[in-house]
């Protein structure tokens, strides 16, 4: 049965993503199997983006959610994509109240017995669930209930994303087919996690625990005992919705004091707690009289290792220092740049960056515009993000979005280099860097005292004729086996052209025309070995003068 449904479910979608498809397959053939490719420019892409976008609304849940993963992964998507689908807010229709009841009932027992009151009413909807409050031992709560049916729905759907995954492959790049294949491992993980709320209670616990002695920090408390896989109870706490500006200033709140409040928890969050919620978007977000911020909703919630804690305080160094060096360096540490990549091009990007971001005064620039540019390269070049490190990039973007919604001219870098050098960041980021080079100094003088005996005992082998070579030459390409034949195509067309010559001028015109015509066909396979598309010369995807063009653009 559960085959059956994602087969039909299968045509639906089908359907809805069919037009783009073939958009999609006559930009690599204008004719569809025959012609040439055509050109997209970027307006041509945010009309197909937006389409997109509405057919996944139409879908429904599990392509909302999927949308939304997608605005996390520039490395696989177009930057027009990734902002329209930054647009999808996970806000939907509550079920009805009767298949709600049914799902609460069953993991917790009859209403009546487990709470005092219960608004059949729900306060909010979501793609997977949906919010109503109630009373537990006379303290108020909210009740979030998986949506009911929602499982079928998504396995059918993750069936479907399975199926369509080949057919997918059709229509990108080699270099994006390994990207799409580890998405689609990653969108079942992400989904299966947000729809089990015993770990959405666990992570809630986990980040509430951190900020226990912060005052202007507000996580509700989740109720164990009113909870389990598909309930979650937790207290209500009401507030008002962060990006509600005349309402906060009616409140008295200090709009700007706000925004570094929730930047400075965002950096705890990450840098230090290492568990951080990620899905940071206004409706998620709410505040109370006296200022104090208020999270909701941690199903998309995420973990970053050690590691991932030490390039971020390493980046954020490096971008309040305006090292592009150091920049590019935590970047290809992290797994976000190739090493391969063209350095110098990197660095032309990001000195770019810096200054589109750091506008007439050379202090004040913004993190996600110089996070922007990377993306824009990341999808070119291609390069891979991380899982986490996605969910990283994308609480980075949306928070600074919010802090200057509340506040036009906050500095988000300035905000994080005093979170970092108070906390003690930079000072243990300056002593790392001190170490390393210290280390990479006693390694050269090291090599000083080694290299001369070895440098001599080399000599003594060249003054007596008695050093040898090995070397080994990697020809991917077979680059020595093209020159070989074109060198030998060369020396025939040579002997056949002198012996054509020789029996034309002896009065020979008939006994020419034999190697007359082997000269022509030499010369014919001499001409195509040059021309051939698989030569040692290639066209790159993405220049210097390209990106200053967009630049002017």
């Amino acid at each position: 049965m559960a085959l059956l449904r994602a087969y039909r479910r299968f045509f639906v979608v089908a359907y809805q993503f069919l037009p783009l498809l073939l958009a999609y397959a006559r930009d690599r053939k204008r004719f569809l199997f025959f012609g040439s490719g055509r050109t997209v420019d970027s307006a041509t892409r945010r009309r197909r983006a937006q389409r997109l976008l509405e057919s996944m609304l139409t879908l429904g849940p599990t392509f909302i959610k999927l949308g939304q993963l997608l605005s996390t992964r520039p490395d696989v998507l177009p930057p027009e994509y990734v902002e329209e689908f930054e647009q999808l807010q996970d806000n939907v229709p509550p079920a009805e109240w009767s298949q709600a009841k049914q799902v609460l009932e069953e993991d917790l027992g009859p209403i009546d017995e487990r709470f005092a009151e219960f608004d059949t009413e729900a306060i909010s909807g979501a793609s997977l669930g949906q919010v109503y409050t109630a009373k537990v031992d006379g303290q108020p709560v909210a009740v979030k209930i998986r949506r009911p049916g929602i499982e079928e729905l998504v396995s059918a759907d993750l069936r479907v994303i399975r199926f369509s995954i080949p057919i997918l492959m059709r229509f990108v790049d080699e270099a994006r087919s390994f990207s799409l294949e580890t998405l689609a491992d990653e969108f079942e993980k992400t989904i299966t996690e947000e729809m089990d709320y015993a770990r959405e209670r666990e992570m809630l616990e986990g980040v509430r625990g951190n900020f226990v002695d912060e005052p202007k920090i507000r996580i509700p408390r989740s109720v164990p005992s009113h909870s389990s896989g598909r309930v979650l109870t937790m207290e209500y706490v009401p507030g008002t919705k962060i990006s509600e500006l005349d309402d906060l200033d009616e409140l008295g709140v200090d709009r700007h004091e706000l925004a570094e409040r929730l930047q400075r928890s965002y950096l705890q969050m990450l840098i230090v707690d290492g568990v951080f919620h990620a899905d940071p978007h206004p409706g998620n977000l709410a505040v109370q009289d006296d200022g104090t911020i208020v999270f909701y909703d941690f199903g998309m919630s995420g973990r970053v290792d050690s590691f991932i804690q030490e390039k971020i305080v390493d980046f954020y160094a490096a971008v309040a220092a305006q090292d592009i060096d150091r920049i590019l360096d935590t970047l290809i540490e992290m797994g976000t740049l190739s090493p391969t990549a063209d350095r110098e091009l990197m660095s032309d990007i990001m000195e770019l960056a810096i200054q589109d971001a750091r506008g007439d005064d050379i202090e004040q620039y913004r993190v996600n515009q110089i996070v922007n540019q990377v993306e824009d390269t990341i999808y070119e070049f291609p390069l891979r993000l991380p899982p986490n490190l996605a969910l990283v990039l994308r609480v980075a973007t949306v928070v600074e979005g919010v802090c200057v919604t509340l506040d036009p001219d906050f500095d988000f870098i300035a905000v994080a280099t005093a979170y970092l050098r108070e906390n003690g960041f930079l000072e243990d980021s300056a002593r790392q860097f001190v170490e390393d080079r210290a280390r990479e100094a006693r390694q050269s003088v090291e090599s000083v005292f080694r290299t001369p005996p070895k440098l001599e005992t080399a000599l003594d082998k060249v003054n007596r004729d008695n050093l040898a070579v090995e070397a080994t030459l990697v020809d991917d390409r077979n680059v020595f086996d093209r020159l070989a034949k074109r060198l030998i195509l060369g020396l025939l067309l040579t002997g056949t052209v002198l012996s054509t010559a020789i029996l034309y001028a002896f009065s020979a015109p008939t006994a020419a025309i034999v190697p007359g015509v082997g000269t022509v066909v030499v010369a014919v396979l001499l001409l195509l070995s040059f021309r051939s598309r698989r030569g040692i010369r290639a066209t790159p995807q993405f220049t210097r003068q390209s990106m200053r063009e967009r630049r002017e653009d």
